[in-house]
């Protein structure tokens, strides 16, 4: 007796880290490959754990379906993550396929090998971005630039807080006078 298995469901993942960010260029290229569904969020790719689409995705995989991304970074930004999430793939008896990384396809045993490498090559990828970005702030720092929310009291408020600070008055007091909190006029 001859197993007539249903044809492979291909089914879409899309992911960009922010709201501003847009989805169609991925959710297009995963509609011409033929997806009958996608799943899609606007979700950082650090943590794998906040991103409730993804998981979705992966317990709605049957025997058969092939999970498809454009690339690596869509799916996990750690090697880690991608090991784990191509693990779920496989345990549901599904595929991955990365349309623009051909050679990530679960269905050889090296494709193990290359995901996890392309994985931590995103991960190094992130951690530069993150060293690049921390430099910069650094520059900006150094050449005067503040960061954060600007003071709410200018140096002459700061003046006659010191001058009522030292004739007794109360944090409390001088707070109310200012229209501060107690905690802004604490740090002064």
């Amino acid at each position: 007796m001859t197993h007539i298995h249903p044809p492979a469901r291909l089914i879409g993942y899309a992911r960009v880290s922010t709201e501003g960010q847009d989805l169609a260029y991925q959710i297009d290229r995963l509609t011409k490959a033929g997806c009958t569904q996608i799943f899609h969020e606007k979700r950082s790719g650090k943590n794998t754990g906040d991103r409730p689409e993804l998981h979705r995705l992966l317990a709605a995989l049957q025997l058969g379906d092939v999970m498809l991304a454009t690339a690596t970074d869509r799916v996990a930004r750690d090697p880690l993550d991608l090991v784990n999430i191509l693990k779920t793939v496989k345990e549901a008896g599904a595929g991955l396929r990365l349309l623009d990384e051909p050679f990530i396809d679960t269905t050889s045993e090296m494709a193990d090998l290359i995901a996890f490498l392309v994985g931590w090559a995103a991960r190094w990828q992130r951690r530069r971005i993150l060293e690049n970005t921390a430099q910069g702030r650094e520059a900006a720092r150094q050449r005067g630039v503040k960061f954060g929310r600007p003071s709410k009291l200018g140096p002459r408020e700061r003046e006659k807080i010191a001058e009522g600070r030292a004739l007794g008055e109360t944090n409390k007091s001088i707070a109310q006078r200012f229209g501060v909190s107690l905690s802004t006029i604490s740090r002064i």
